[in-house]
């Protein structure tokens, strides 16, 4: 998930302001999050992928031994 948010926002049309602004993040956050030092909380990263037009979907794993 975060490499694709990542690639996302880097490759965006839009300014790292304008996706702060309409995401409700600050710049501080996203860049924090695109260099690798921080990541984001599940509702942030929500928040980020509405904004660049992404859908967060929850994806089931197997357990081990099954």
């Amino acid at each position: 998930m975060e490499k694709q948010l990542k690639r996302a926002l880097v490759s965006s049309a839009m300014s790292r302001y304008e996706i702060a602004k309409r995401s409700g993040l600050s710049e501080a956050q996203l860049s924090y999050f695109v260099n690798g030092k921080r990541s984001l909380t599940l509702p942030a990263a929500s928040k980020l992928a509405k904004v660049l037009g992404l859908e967060l979907v929850a994806k089931r794993t197997r357990r081990k031994g099954k």
